[in-house]
């Protein structure tokens, strides 16, 4: 993932863009028990010893990953409180050097943009030992998961069918029917190489035309929902594509580059044992788990808490 997308992740994570989230996330704060004990989410305390301090970032994703961390590392006996909903990477970054929080929810190509954004991302492994040999020397990378949160090539439901297009069709299988097609996406998405002009050079595909919307937020979906747009730019685990039946084509060239969940960690607050445990719930958590249970806290008005902990349970890692 280029410096660009990075940008544009922390853009949409934030109240102007991701507020259909955003909406969902402080409403179920109110009443998440992860959150209930009165702790300010921006003090600098360390970590009591022996307790693991999940903190999560300001959107509603962020807060069920932790949700998930949290209860994994509680299944095994370890303390936990939570620091939900703190703001921005440039904060919650500083709050693990210093050791307030002890585990983070990240996503490594992000990580890596926001580290050093010249690196180049060649494959998920290679990204983690870059982000490895960026990250303060207090602070350590686990396994990253399969679920990913990056941008994709998506297609509304009457296209999909038009075309015989599966979630597993690739972005290549489009190269025939685009030239009838309008793709949208954010302004940059069509000079980007990460945008039009790649999805050209790496798999021959050009649409008929382009539509300026936004980066994969509500105008990008109304577009695709009312069929100005045929496909667009959207999130992989936007709970959109579930809501309307959207079809996501794989991107087995990796253009868009690189979002796999990662725990990231304060290295002397988390044991052996609770490092094992969130590498298990990394080996575990796929992408369309992670957009199952996106639909669920931001569509359905789901507690993140509770669909953490069913996820956990019918993983086998409750």
């Amino acid at each position: 993932m280029t410096s660009t997308a990075a940008h544009r992740r922390s853009l949409r994570k934030n109240p102007g863009v991701a507020a259909l989230a955003l909406a969902a996330a402080t409403a179920l704060l109110a009443g998440c028990s992860s959150s209930d004990d009165g702790s300010d989410p921006l003090a600098g305390d360390k970590a009591d010893s022996g307790t693991v301090v999940v903190g999560s970032n300001n959107f509603a994703e962020s807060i069920l990953i932790a949700d998930i961390y949290g209860e994994a590392l509680k299944a095994k006996g370890i303390k936990v409180t939570y620091k939900p909903n703190i703001g921005s990477r440039e904060t919650t970054y500083g709050l693990l050097k210093n050791g307030s929080i002890t585990v983070l929810p990240e996503y490594n190509g992000s990580l890596l943009a926001y580290l050093d954004k010249d690196a180049a991302q060649e494959s998920a492994a290679a990204v983690d030992a870059a982000v490895k040999t960026k990250l303060d020397a207090k602070l350590t990378l686990l396994d990253s998961a399969p679920a990913e949160d990056k941008d994709s090539v998506t297609v509304n439901a009457a296209t999909a069918e038009k075309y015989g297009l599966t979630s597993e069709s690739t972005i290549e299988d489009l190269k025939d029917a685009a030239p009838d097609l309008v793709i949208g996406g954010s302004p940059e998405f069509q000079t980007r190489q990460q945008g039009l002009l790649g999805l050209k050079s790496e798999y021959g595909v050009e649409f008929k035309s382009f539509k300026a919307l936004d980066a994969g937020g509500p105008l990008t979906q109304a577009a695709l929902k009312k069929n100005t747009v045929q496909a667009a730019d959207l999130f992989t685990t936007d709970p959109t594509i579930t809501k309307e039946k959207f079809v996501v084509l794989q991107d087995p060239k990796n253009l868009f580059g690189f979002a796999n969940v990662t725990p990231l960690v304060y290295k002397s607050g988390l044991s052996s044992e609770g490092v094992a445990a969130l590498n298990a719930v990394s080996a575990k958590l796929d992408t369309k788990a992670l957009l199952d249970m996106d639909s669920q806290v931001q569509l359905e008005s789901k507690d993140p808490l509770d669909v953490a902990k069913a996820w956990l349970k019918s993983a086998g890692l409750d």
